[in-house]
């Protein structure tokens, strides 16, 4: 018999016996009648004085232990194919859209303009040291795109846009722990993803697909409202059935590249606000409400770093906290000179003693009316104006300006700024100077707000890092809701996050199969 069950565990007794022994008792059954138990579902319940594991399982009750089967996956050779298509981008969505396209028996061509994560690296490096960014290899591009130096949370609440167990699954067929197919907030680390998005890449190699680095496009091959091919920056041409437009919400060449060639984009809402870091054990104290916010060491091994999510409506707009980090750091996001970004990240262990959040208000278009002589770029260049800003009060090489909570709301230059894991380093200034009114104006009521929801969360303890900008793109391209293709461009079919359909490595990766998926299908009706 199979028996599916609930658990309420407390955090330092899970472990093999103590889920046998409460099961045991729920079924009133003895130990021994448990032959075995796959988790369906993980997550930890902090609302009350006591924190609690709840876990969702299927007990083996007197019979057979069967072990979670992997969704098994069959990967054609496509060296051969008769069917190409080019993908523009190699992060999430280009890679499992990749995937999808090699299973459906179509030889994809992956064309990033950045390098392999190895070579990538050091770039990181570079600009995290001394200050000095590649903008064609940095944390947005290169081999898994933003998603592989964006700490790797994979919760998405984008349930109805795809198979959300699919993709979880093709993350542990190429390295990751099966953990993600249960916990609530699956999460892989940003010292692990490397590995996985390697793996991918292989197996794409190795079934006859092509992956190419350093193939920055910057035209493409239209006739008669027909695409049929893209140029890149060192004068090659390649051509094919189909492009997949997936080249994330950094890209901004992309946007004008189809703006001046009058091939129809969108403007559409995004956020923008900054990046603020707590002491991860403030963090702690007020998820676990039974921590002292004074003691830095009380977390007890068993619980993990404590993390938030917080939103709220001030003057009419959402205020909301975006990739949430706990036991991470702060990362510059660049992807060119004088302009500054940042975003965070967690390693696997979420170890660092450092708690960092986007904290960001929504942009949408009469905010930036000033803009309109941009048209459909209005959004970008609001954005990318508060990003040089932010660069210029930093005094350049990266370092980011900032500022303490409190002093924040209070409208008061920081005397001093904490220590913080930002590694480029940090620049006391007033960010009033920096962000727009309505966006200085909501971050200030908002922290007020969340000092009340969250007991402790408002303090000067913590600091303000400009600026959060690259939360989505400002930019949509469209797409026929039945081809999935360009409404004027045949067989250009805009993906993922930089084409507005997605916000995330999973729904990005989603949209990518999505789009395969209906690419597949043209290709079969027109043989």
């Amino acid at each position: 018999m199979q028996q599916t069950l609930q658990l309420k565990l407390h955090p330092s007794s899970i472990d093999e016996n103590a889920i046998r022994a409460q099961v045991a008792q729920l079924i009133n059954k003895s130990e021994e009648d448990i032959t075995g138990y796959n988790i369906i579902k993980r997550s930890i319940d902090s609302r009350g004085k006591q924190t609690w594991i709840i876990i969702t399982l299927t007990a083996f009750i007197n019979e057979p232990f069967v072990e979670r089967t992997l969704t098994h996956f069959t990967f054609k050779n496509v060296a051969n194919a008769q069917k190409k298509v080019i993908i523009i981008g190699g992060g999430p969505a280009g890679l499992f859209a990749a995937l999808k396209l090699i299973e459906e028996g179509i030889k994809p061509i992956i064309l990033e303009r950045g390098k392999d994560v190895r070579a990538r690296r050091r770039d990181l490096a570079t600009l995290n040291k001394e200050g000095i960014i590649n903008a064609e290899s940095n944390y947005c591009f290169g081999e898994g795109g933003a998603g592989t130096y964006s700490d790797g949370k994979l919760y998405t609440r984008s349930t109805k846009r795809g198979d959300i167990n699919r993709i979880l699954n093709l993350f542990v067929h190429f390295g990751a722990e099966e953990n993600i197919l249960f916990d609530a907030h699956p999460h892989i680390g940003t010292n692990k993803l490397p590995q996985i998005i390697t793996a991918m890449r292989k197996l794409i190699c190795d079934s006859g697909g092509e992956f190419l680095f350093e193939k920055k496009v910057v035209d493409f091959t239209i006739k008669d409202d027909i695409i049929k091919g893209v140029k890149t920056a060192d004068e090659n041409i390649f051509e094919a059935d189909a492009i997949i437009l997936a080249t994330g919400h950094s890209a901004r060449d992309i946007f004008h590249l189809l703006h001046n060639k009058k091939i129809l984009i969108e403007s559409k809402p995004f956020a923008l606000g900054v990046r603020i870091e707590h002491p991860q054990h403030i963090i702690d104290s007020i998820q676990y409400h039974m921590l002292s916010k004074n003691s830095i060491n009380e977390r007890p091994d068993f619980l993990p770093p404590a993390s938030y999510s917080l939103v709220d409506q001030i003057n009419g707009k959402g205020v909301f906290s975006f990739c949430m980090c706990p036991g991470g750091i702060i990362a510059p996001a660049s992807t060119d000179n004088n302009e500054l970004v940042v975003n965070g990240w967690s390693p696997s262990k979420r170890n660092n003693p450092f708690a960092n959040s986007g904290i960001v208000i929504s942009v949408d278009e009469k905010d930036v009316q000033s803009y309109n002589k941009y048209g459909p770029l209005a959004g970008l260049h609001f954005q990318q104006f508060v990003e040089q800003k932010s660069y210029e009060y930093g005094g350049g090489k990266f370092v980011a300006p900032a500022q303490r909570m409190v002093d924040f709301v209070d409208n008061k230059k920081s005397s001093s700024l904490p220590v913080c894991s930002y590694l480029p380093g940090l620049n006391s200034v007033s960010l009033k100077e920096i962000l727009p009114q309505f966006i200085n104006e909501g971050l200030r009521n908002a922290f007020i707000a969340f000092g009340k929801k969250m007991k402790g969360y408002y303090t000067n303890d913590a600091v303000l890092v400009a600026t959060e900008s690259r939360t989505s793109s400002p930019v949509r391209i469209p797409r026929n809701n039945d081809s999935l293709q360009h409404p004027q461009i045949k067989n250009l079919y805009p993906c993922g996050e930089g084409a507005g359909y997605a916000g995330g490595i999973v729904s990005a990766a989603m949209d990518g199969e999505r789009v395969a998926a209906k690419i597949a299908e043209q290709l079969t009706d027109d043989r």
